[in-house]
């Protein structure tokens, strides 16, 4: 055999791909001659593959934006949260175990915990009376050392920070979060202004970017919108706001403990809670948040969520599956004469089998791509009108395209075996 006839012999690739599309061809063909039967047989594949999408993406929009916030909070942090009493009795019975959490335990923290980089105490307010009026919900007021912006990772989109000298004087000034300021000022511009906090005038000196908000309480972090908040120094909120009382509230309600890794979070936190279980004499009156266990655990308890939707979604693939197996043994019966003649003119089982698969795949390809664009356009109207996050991933995309292609296959190999072992006489014979 010389050189030039080896080369202009087609190679098994491309002799394979000369065998498949007159097969492709056919199959198409076929199904469009019955286009009604073939879009029903699709309808289970759409529905399938559409709920399938959509769970995806609703589960991804929902993990993101709670990982994004608890990453907000500070992978390297400790909050302590106080467990405030609702009522007299509650708090006097309370008062004669623990005081509740004050500033003897923050300095009792940084003396005993060698692995701080920075501590804030926290003391929340909420404003009976507010000028200018707020738009929307009142604002919380937030008082803190000049630290917690380092803590928490405060970026300042006009203005500044208070400075020490204010913190430790207790100056009225104030920080804005970006949903107090449109919900006091709208448009306006804010910083160099003043608003009226109950009785006391605080000039604001600066307004922190948007952050991320939780809808829903997390793992004991109460939801709060974040954004529509009001950072004041500590000793100002205590002495104006308070004045000084607090009857039925710790002296402080919260402690903000940065660390320098995630890794040290687990066993500081361990740390932490014995000291104020002991100063506390186990009132438990307390609890603590560590931002990393939190995102560990909700990854977790996400793919628990992502597995448990695409099991429930795939009962619709299941379905439309049976479907094209329906229609394909349908299909058979009105092509058995067609089957024989192919089968005397040469034709091989393989090539009966592989004929039929071809349709198979093409009814739930169709159906698996249109399923896509459907499920695309449902997570997209969910956004907009329950005002979820919902975010399409790739993984999402293509794990409904191999489900697709996959439950043609599998539910397309009995009939393609069906009618490749007819018996060619009697096919030619069948009326």
């Amino acid at each position: 055999m010389s050189a030039a006839s080896a080369i202009l012999r087609p190679v098994p690739t491309l002799r394979r791909v000369q065998q498949f599309l007159p097969d492709l061809s056919m199959g198409w063909q076929n199904l469009m001659l019955h286009k009604l039967r073939s879009l029903l047989t699709m309808l289970g594949m759409i529905f399938g593959v559409a709920a399938v999408v959509s769970m995806l993406s609703i589960g991804a929009g929902a993990r993101q934006q709670v990982m994004a916030f608890i990453e907000q909070m500070g992978l390297n942090n400790l909050i302590v949260e106080s467990h405030e009493a609702n009522n007299y009795e509650e708090f006097q019975k309370a008062r004669k175990v623990s005081l509740g959490l004050t500033f003897q335990d923050v300095r009792i923290l940084k003396a005993n915990v060698p692995n701080i980089v920075d501590i804030s105490p926290r003391k929340r307010f909420v404003p009976a009376k507010l000028i200018p009026k707020p738009q929307r919900d009142m604002p919380t007021v937030y008082g803190v050392d000049l630290r917690f912006r380092e803590i928490m990772g405060l970026s300042l989109t006009a203005g500044r920070f208070f400075d020490a000298d204010e913190s430790a004087q207790g100056s009225p000034v104030c920080v804005l979060g970006e949903g107090a300021k449109q919900n006091l000022f709208g448009p306006e511009e804010a910083v160099g202004k003043y608003i009226k906090v109950n009785e006391s005038w605080f000039r604001v000196v600066g307004v922190v970017g948007s952050q991320m908000s939780t809808q829903s309480s997390l793992e004991g972090v109460p939801a709060q919108d974040t954004n529509n908040l009001i950072y004041a120094p500590l000793p100002a909120v205590i002495m104006r706001l308070e004045n000084g009382m607090t009857r039925m509230k710790d002296e402080i309600d919260g402690v903000y403990v940065q660390l320098h890794n995630p890794q040290e979070s687990a066993p500081t936190a361990e740390v932490v809670r014995g000291l104020l279980n002991g100063t506390h004499h186990q009132a438990n009156d307390f609890s603590i948040i560590v931002p990393s266990e939190l995102l560990a655990e909700q990854q977790r308890t996400q793919r628990i969520f992502d597995m448990v939707m695409v099991a429930i979604a795939s009962i619709s693939l299941l379905v439309g599956g049976i479907g094209i197996m329906n229609i394909m043994l349908a299909s058979i019966l009105e092509r058995t004469r067609e089957i024989g003649v192919r089968r005397a003119l040469g034709a091989r089982q393989r090539d009966i089998i592989r004929q039929f698969l071809i349709e198979a795949v093409l009814i739930s390809l169709g159906g698996g791509l249109i399923g896509i664009l459907f499920g695309f356009g449902i997570s997209r109207l969910i956004a907009l009108l329950a005002g979820w996050s919902t975010v399409m991933t790739f993984s999402s995309i293509a794990l409904a395209f191999v489900f697709s292609v996959s439950v043609g296959l599998i539910f397309g190999i009995y009939p393609a075996r069906k009618a490749a072992m007819l018996d060619p006489v009697e096919a030619i014979r069948y009326e």
